[in-house]
Protein backbone atom coordinates (compact mmCIF):
# COMPACT_ATOMS: atom_id res chain seq x y z
CA UNK A 1 0.00 0.00 0.00
CA UNK A 2 1.29 3.73 -1.23
CA UNK A 3 1.79 5.97 1.41
CA UNK A 4 0.44 9.23 0.98
CA UNK A 5 2.64 12.39 1.89
CA UNK A 6 1.03 14.15 4.99
CA UNK A 7 0.87 17.63 3.61
CA UNK A 8 -1.26 21.00 4.43
CA UNK A 9 -2.38 20.76 0.98
CA UNK A 10 -3.73 17.48 1.69
CA UNK A 11 -7.29 16.35 1.95
CA UNK A 12 -6.36 15.09 5.67
CA UNK A 13 -4.48 18.24 6.66
CA UNK A 14 -7.52 20.32 5.38
CA UNK A 15 -9.86 18.25 7.46
CA UNK A 16 -7.72 18.75 10.50
CA UNK A 17 -6.85 22.35 10.73
CA UNK A 18 -9.63 23.04 12.66
CA UNK A 19 -9.37 21.61 16.06
CA UNK A 20 -11.55 21.95 19.31
CA UNK A 21 -8.48 24.47 21.80
CA UNK A 22 -7.98 23.08 25.03
CA UNK A 23 -8.95 26.39 26.48
CA UNK A 24 -12.48 27.40 25.88
CA UNK A 25 -12.20 31.09 25.33
CA UNK A 26 -9.91 30.08 22.50
CA UNK A 27 -11.60 30.75 19.37
CA UNK A 28 -11.30 27.92 16.79
CA UNK A 29 -8.89 27.84 13.83
CA UNK A 30 -5.50 26.85 12.71
CA UNK A 31 -3.31 25.97 15.59
CA UNK A 32 -0.19 27.91 15.51
CA UNK A 33 -0.39 28.90 11.79
CA UNK A 34 2.83 30.72 12.74
CA UNK A 35 4.93 27.45 13.14
CA UNK A 36 4.53 25.05 10.27
CA UNK A 37 6.57 22.80 11.82
CA UNK A 38 4.16 22.07 14.06
CA UNK A 39 1.41 21.75 11.91
CA UNK A 40 2.98 19.92 9.33
CA UNK A 41 5.03 16.14 10.59
CA UNK A 42 6.69 16.42 6.77
CA UNK A 43 8.21 19.04 7.16
CA UNK A 44 9.32 18.04 11.07
CA UNK A 45 10.86 15.16 9.43
CA UNK A 46 12.80 16.90 6.58
CA UNK A 47 14.22 19.32 9.13
CA UNK A 48 15.39 16.50 11.42
CA UNK A 49 16.73 14.41 8.51
CA UNK A 50 18.75 17.21 7.58
CA UNK A 51 20.08 17.60 10.97
CA UNK A 52 21.17 14.09 10.93
CA UNK A 53 22.90 14.51 7.85
CA UNK A 54 24.28 17.30 8.96
CA UNK A 55 25.42 15.83 12.64
CA UNK A 56 26.80 12.22 10.09
CA UNK A 57 28.81 13.99 7.45
CA UNK A 58 30.42 16.49 9.84
CA UNK A 59 30.73 13.98 12.53
CA UNK A 60 34.92 13.62 12.54
CA UNK A 61 34.91 17.21 12.37
CA UNK A 62 32.82 17.93 15.53
CA UNK A 63 34.40 15.32 17.30
CA UNK A 64 37.16 17.10 16.73
CA UNK A 65 36.30 20.24 17.89
CA UNK A 66 34.93 18.56 21.39
CA UNK A 67 38.41 17.31 21.81
CA UNK A 68 40.27 20.69 20.93
CA UNK A 69 37.79 21.94 24.02
CA UNK A 70 38.33 19.36 26.06
CA UNK A 71 42.68 18.97 25.90
CA UNK A 72 42.21 22.96 26.28
CA UNK A 73 40.97 22.60 29.81
CA UNK A 74 42.65 19.62 31.10
CA UNK A 75 46.01 21.60 29.89
CA UNK A 76 44.63 24.56 31.20
CA UNK A 77 44.29 22.69 34.75
CA UNK A 78 46.94 21.10 34.40
CA UNK A 79 49.24 23.57 33.87
CA UNK A 80 47.97 25.23 36.86
CA UNK A 81 48.56 22.65 39.40
CA UNK A 82 52.37 22.33 37.81
CA UNK A 83 52.58 26.46 38.42
CA UNK A 84 51.75 26.22 42.04
CA UNK A 85 53.70 23.40 42.51
CA UNK A 86 56.54 24.88 41.34
CA UNK A 87 55.97 28.30 42.85
CA UNK A 88 55.60 26.19 46.33
CA UNK A 89 59.04 24.39 45.37
CA UNK A 90 60.36 28.25 44.66
CA UNK A 91 59.26 29.47 48.12
CA UNK A 92 61.05 26.79 49.93
CA UNK A 93 64.48 26.86 47.97
CA UNK A 94 64.55 30.74 48.43
CA UNK A 95 64.02 31.18 52.33
CA UNK A 96 67.61 30.52 53.28
CA UNK A 97 68.40 32.73 50.03
CA UNK A 98 66.19 35.46 51.84
CA UNK A 99 67.97 35.00 55.49
CA UNK A 100 71.36 35.28 53.96
CA UNK A 101 70.24 38.48 52.02
CA UNK A 102 68.26 39.92 54.96
CA UNK A 103 72.18 39.40 57.34
CA UNK A 104 73.71 41.24 54.00
CA UNK A 105 75.50 38.03 52.78
CA UNK A 106 74.90 38.84 49.44
CA UNK A 107 77.45 36.20 48.22
CA UNK A 108 75.36 33.24 49.73
CA UNK A 109 72.40 34.77 49.00
CA UNK A 110 73.21 35.15 45.44
CA UNK A 111 74.97 32.09 45.05
CA UNK A 112 73.75 30.05 47.94
CA UNK A 113 75.50 28.09 50.40
CA UNK A 114 76.12 24.50 49.02
CA UNK A 115 73.05 23.11 50.97
CA UNK A 116 70.27 25.57 49.38
CA UNK A 117 69.84 27.42 46.28
CA UNK A 118 70.33 30.60 46.23
CA UNK A 119 68.64 33.83 44.06
CA UNK A 120 70.47 33.34 40.92
CA UNK A 121 69.21 30.07 40.80
CA UNK A 122 65.53 30.44 41.91
CA UNK A 123 64.94 33.29 39.70
CA UNK A 124 66.18 30.91 36.84
CA UNK A 125 64.61 27.76 37.55
CA UNK A 126 61.33 29.14 38.63
CA UNK A 127 61.00 31.90 36.44
CA UNK A 128 57.16 32.65 35.91
CA UNK A 129 55.99 31.85 39.52
CA UNK A 130 55.49 34.31 42.08
CA UNK A 131 59.17 32.69 44.21
CA UNK A 132 61.07 33.67 40.55
CA UNK A 133 59.22 36.87 40.26
CA UNK A 134 60.25 37.95 43.84
CA UNK A 135 63.89 36.29 43.37
CA UNK A 136 64.48 38.60 40.83
CA UNK A 137 63.74 41.62 43.12
CA UNK A 138 66.15 40.78 45.79
CA UNK A 139 68.45 39.53 43.53
CA UNK A 140 68.20 43.31 41.55
CA UNK A 141 69.00 44.44 44.72
CA UNK A 142 71.75 42.47 45.98
CA UNK A 143 73.62 43.31 42.38
CA UNK A 144 73.00 46.99 42.82
CA UNK A 145 74.69 46.53 45.96
CA UNK A 146 77.56 44.72 45.02
CA UNK A 147 78.28 47.30 41.94
CA UNK A 148 76.91 44.92 39.59
CA UNK A 149 74.66 47.34 37.91
CA UNK A 150 73.62 46.04 34.48
CA UNK A 151 73.26 42.53 36.38
CA UNK A 152 70.61 44.65 38.61
CA UNK A 153 68.90 46.05 36.14
CA UNK A 154 68.26 42.54 34.30
CA UNK A 155 66.86 41.46 37.11
CA UNK A 156 64.93 44.34 38.18
CA UNK A 157 63.50 44.49 34.57
CA UNK A 158 62.44 40.89 35.22
CA UNK A 159 60.31 41.93 38.24
CA UNK A 160 56.54 43.40 38.08
CA UNK A 161 54.47 43.62 41.56
CA UNK A 162 50.55 43.95 41.56
CA UNK A 163 51.53 46.35 45.31
CA UNK A 164 52.55 49.94 43.97
CA UNK A 165 54.07 51.07 46.37
CA UNK A 166 56.50 48.18 46.06
CA UNK A 167 56.75 48.18 41.81
CA UNK A 168 57.64 52.07 42.49
CA UNK A 169 60.47 51.22 44.49
CA UNK A 170 61.70 48.82 41.81
CA UNK A 171 61.45 51.67 38.95
CA UNK A 172 63.65 53.34 41.76
CA UNK A 173 66.33 51.09 42.03
CA UNK A 174 66.21 50.87 38.61
CA UNK A 175 66.74 54.70 37.58
CA UNK A 176 70.13 53.93 40.92
CA UNK A 177 71.30 51.49 38.30
CA UNK A 178 71.36 53.24 35.38
CA UNK A 179 72.69 56.44 36.80
CA UNK A 180 75.63 54.56 37.90
CA UNK A 181 76.19 53.54 34.81
CA UNK A 182 75.75 57.16 33.13
CA UNK A 183 72.60 57.10 31.71
CA UNK A 184 71.02 59.84 33.21
CA UNK A 185 68.44 60.48 31.21
CA UNK A 186 67.26 56.77 31.25
CA UNK A 187 67.71 57.27 35.26
CA UNK A 188 65.27 60.28 35.37
CA UNK A 189 62.61 58.92 33.65
CA UNK A 190 62.54 56.25 35.64
CA UNK A 191 62.60 58.30 38.75
CA UNK A 192 59.51 60.43 37.29
CA UNK A 193 57.78 57.12 36.53
CA UNK A 194 58.24 55.84 40.37
CA UNK A 195 57.14 58.83 41.51
CA UNK A 196 53.76 58.65 39.44
CA UNK A 197 53.27 54.97 40.15
CA UNK A 198 50.75 55.33 42.63
CA UNK A 199 51.47 58.94 44.23
CA UNK A 200 52.10 59.80 47.46
CA UNK A 201 53.60 62.33 49.93
CA UNK A 202 55.57 59.90 52.01
CA UNK A 203 57.81 58.81 48.66
CA UNK A 204 57.42 60.86 45.88
CA UNK A 205 59.02 63.94 46.98
CA UNK A 206 62.46 61.75 47.53
CA UNK A 207 61.84 60.32 43.84
CA UNK A 208 61.46 63.69 42.34
CA UNK A 209 64.31 64.89 43.95
CA UNK A 210 66.41 62.30 42.57
CA UNK A 211 64.63 62.77 39.09
CA UNK A 212 65.55 66.34 38.94
CA UNK A 213 69.31 65.61 39.82
CA UNK A 214 69.81 63.24 37.49
CA UNK A 215 68.26 65.53 34.93
CA UNK A 216 70.85 68.66 35.97
CA UNK A 217 73.32 65.99 35.39
CA UNK A 218 71.81 65.24 31.76
CA UNK A 219 71.59 69.37 31.06
CA UNK A 220 67.87 69.03 31.43
CA UNK A 221 67.54 72.00 33.36
CA UNK A 222 64.03 73.20 31.90
CA UNK A 223 62.89 69.04 33.65
CA UNK A 224 64.86 69.92 36.28
CA UNK A 225 63.04 73.00 37.53
CA UNK A 226 59.81 71.10 36.35
CA UNK A 227 60.72 68.04 38.95
CA UNK A 228 61.22 70.67 41.77
CA UNK A 229 58.17 72.97 41.19
CA UNK A 230 56.04 69.17 41.28
CA UNK A 231 57.67 68.96 44.61
CA UNK A 232 57.05 72.51 46.24
CA UNK A 233 53.70 72.54 44.52
CA UNK A 234 52.08 68.93 44.89
CA UNK A 235 53.77 68.11 48.50
CA UNK A 236 53.83 71.25 50.21
CA UNK A 237 54.60 69.72 53.86
CA UNK A 238 57.38 67.26 52.52
CA UNK A 239 60.61 67.27 53.77
CA UNK A 240 62.30 68.04 50.72
CA UNK A 241 60.72 71.13 49.92
CA UNK A 242 63.03 73.78 51.10
CA UNK A 243 65.70 71.90 49.12
CA UNK A 244 63.45 71.85 46.29
CA UNK A 245 63.15 75.44 46.55
CA UNK A 246 67.35 76.18 46.95
CA UNK A 247 67.88 73.77 44.11
CA UNK A 248 65.40 75.50 41.69
CA UNK A 249 66.74 78.62 42.50
CA UNK A 250 70.22 77.17 41.70
CA UNK A 251 69.16 75.84 38.81
CA UNK A 252 67.54 78.69 37.10
CA UNK A 253 70.92 80.76 38.01
CA UNK A 254 72.99 78.28 36.02
CA UNK A 255 70.57 78.05 32.68
CA UNK A 256 70.46 82.27 32.84
CA UNK A 257 67.34 82.84 33.92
Amino acid sequence: MSKIPYTRNSPTARQQTTQVPADPNQPLGEVNPEHPLLEDPDALAERLAHSEDFLRHNKTMLLSVLAVVVLAVVGAFGYYTWRSSQDEKGQAAMFQAVHYWEADSLQKAMKGDGQYDGLESVASQYGGTKAGNLANFYAGVASLKEGKFQAAIDYLEDFSSDDLLVQARAYALLGDANLELGKTKEAADLYEKAANTNANEYFSPSYLMKEATARELAKDYDGAVKAYDKIINDYQTAAEVNEARESKARVEALAGK
